[in-house]
Formats: structure tokens, C-alpha cells, sequence
């Protein structure tokens, strides 16, 4: 089963009346929440582990209403029963980013972590209740993901990005599952008392808790596995935004105008997203801060912009000789 649409109703912002009304309602809602959690940082002072307490709502108030925005939108490119499966599975997924987020809140206001507690047994089933609700928001994210792909976008660069940033995006927010694990220094504090009130870390060589870059809190010391979930999962709008972006310049540039070349440019740019995602988890695997990559890192990114770089290049001179579907 799949779902015609025509290319002007997929970027009339017209539609937003058939948009996925509670993804809708919740991004605005993390609207607020951002707003609140900005002021809630001017005047809590209180840290943990380094960070002000209220950074992390922050932080996923704003991701989290990109994300449902844009799932928001993506409902809409469905039909019949595609819509009627992705639209449940989206309400599913709001219903548990929000209880996500009200836990997260509530051991703000404690001064205590949301993820990886384990300081109580309180603070510990509140943890795994929370990765119950993150499993669960994975599985209804990859239904939505599923319905995705058999949607008929006219214009086929949108078609292609929307297939290809769902996908990342989902992989991206797998990724979350890396920081899960216990550390050496938990696994050797658990074998030495049988306790370690941390499990599992986003920091890698390191302790979290260090320096990091300014609100983001990625470690300016060792490797910081929440970058590459952070960028992964946000593939979700990049690729769109990279089609609609084609859309705008082929108004100027005539060699766009043709729907091949923007796909090949769509396929490039999904590539190229994924290596940096890739890149970045292989980085931050190693130990390494973003933002002091050793020469190996660097000759692995140089040779991604170079292949990606080259894969553009021939996308735009190459001869279409027929159509891409």
C-alpha cells in the first residue's frame, strides 16, 4: 500500500492542518519547556557532575521538539492505514518521551542523575524504568520508520531523504544503547564492594563529569559517546532540510532543475551524514574529545569530505540518461 502525494502539497506549509496533532502539540510544548529549563539554569545554580542540573532538560527539550516536529510532519506524507499505523505509533512515542522527560525533570529538581543512577534502589528503577520507556520509543519510531518507506513522494529527492534520514535517525537513536554498559572503573568499584552508584557513562578514557564545550557538556578531555546519537539522530531533519535546500537553489541553477541530479545529491549527502556519524562514534570510541581529533582522525575525515566531495562533484556533471526512481 503506499501514498500519492503531490510535490507543492509536500513543502506548502498550508498543510500543517493535516499534520500529526500530537507530535504537534508536544514540540510545542518542548518549546516551553525550553524556555522554562533556560530560566530555570539563571536561577538554579546547582550542578551535578560538572553540569548545571537543568542543562539535560534543556538539552532535550530542544531535541526532543525538533524531533516530534518533524515526525509531526512526516505522519502527514501517509495515507490510509500507513497513517492510521504511524500515527498510533507516534502517539506512543510521545506518550513516552514525555514520561521520559518527567523523570528527567523530577531527579533535576533531587540533584540526582536520570541516566545511569544507581545511588538507591529508588534511583535505580527509575533508571531502568526509563530504559523500558527509551525500547519502547525505539520500536515506535521504527514503525513509523517502516511506514515511511512505502511513501510516494512525487518529487524524489524529498522522497529519498525522508527514507534515508528516518533510517539514520533511528540508527542514531540505537546508539543511545552504547553508553549503557559499566565502565572499567564501575565494573572494578562493583567487584571490589559489589556497588558503583553509577552504570554505564557517556564518556569514554575519562570520568563523567570533566570539562566539556559550553551547555552541550561533550568532554573537551576524552571521548563523548553522546555526540555521534546527538548528530545521528537529528539526520531526521538535516537530509529533509538538504532536498528542500536543493528545491530553493534550483530555482537559480538550472542543472538542479533536473530531479536526477537532485537525487544523486540527496544519496551523496545521506552518505556522506552516515560516514560522519560513523566517523564521530569511532572518534569518541577511541577516547578522543571532538574538538582535538588526532591525525588519524583527521585523515579519516579528510578522506570522507574528499570521496563525498568528488561523489557531488559528479553528481552535477555527469549526464542524466535516465530517470532516477
Amino acid at each position: 500500500m503506499t501514498a500519492t502525494l503531490d510535490p507543492p502539497a509536500t513543502l506548502n506549509t498550508a498543510r500543517m492542518r493535516t499534520w500529526h496533532r500530537p507530535s504537534l502539540w508536544f514540540a510545542g510544548a518542548m518549546a516551553v519547556a525550553t524556555v522554562l529549563s533556560v530560566a530555570a539554569m539563571l536561577i538554579d545554580h546547582r550542578t551535578l557532575l560538572g553540569a548545571p542540573i537543568w542543562a539535560k532538560p534543556f538539552k532535550f527539550a530542544v531535541s526532543g521538539g525538533l524531533y516530534f516536529f518533524t515526525w509531526s510532519w512526516l505522519v502527514s506524507l501517509l495515507r490510509g492505514r500507513l497513517r492510521k499505523v504511524a500515527s498510533v505509533a507516534t502517539t506512543v512515542a510521545v506518550v513516552l518521551f514525555a514520561a521520559e522527560y518527567v523523570a528527567m525533570a523530577f531527579q533535576a529538581a533531587r540533584v540526582r542523575p536520570s541516566h545511569f543512577a544507581n545511588t538507591s534502589p529508588f534511583d535505580a528503577a527509575l533508571f531502568q524504568a526509563m530504559g523500558v520507556m527509551v525500547a519502547g520509543l525505539w520500536l515506535a519510531t521504527l514503525v513509523g520508520t517502516v511506514a515511511l518507506m512505502f511513501t510516494r513522494i512525487e518529487d524524489r529527492a524529498v522522497y529519498w531523504a525522508v527514507r534515508t534520514g528516518a533510517v539514520v535517525a533511528l540508527i542514531g537513536a540505537g546508539l543511545g544503547a552504547t553508553m549503557t554498559q559499566p565502565t572499567p572503573i564501575e565494573r572494578a568499584a562493583i567487584k571490589a564492594t559489589g556497588h558503583s552508584d553509577l552504570i554505564g557513562a557517556h564518556s569514554v578514557g575519562v570520568a563523567d563529569g570533566g570539562p566539556g564545550l559550553p551547555l552541550l557538556g561533550w568532554s573537551t578531555t576524552g571521548g563523548d559517546l553522546r555526540i555521534a546519537h546527538f548528530i545521528g539522530l537529528h539526520g531526521l531533519q538535516a537530509l529533509p532540510l538538504l532536498a528542500f535546500g536543493l528545491a530553493v537553489l534550483a530555482t537559480r541553477l538550472p542543472r538542479l532543475r533536473k530531479s536526477a541530479v537532485r537525487v544523486r545529491l540527496v544519496w551523496t549527502g545521506s552518505a556522506g551524514y552516515a560516514g560522519l556519524v560513523g566517523l564521530i562514534l569511532w572518534q569518541a570510541e577511541r577516547g578522543e574529545p571532538l574538538i582535538y581529533p588526532s591525525g588519524t582522525t583527521l585523515a579519516a575525515a579528510g578522506l570522507l569530505v574528499g570521496v563525498i566531495a568528488a561523489a557531488a562533484a559528479a553528481s552535477v556533471l555527469v549526464p542524466v540518461r535516465k530517470a532516477v526512481r
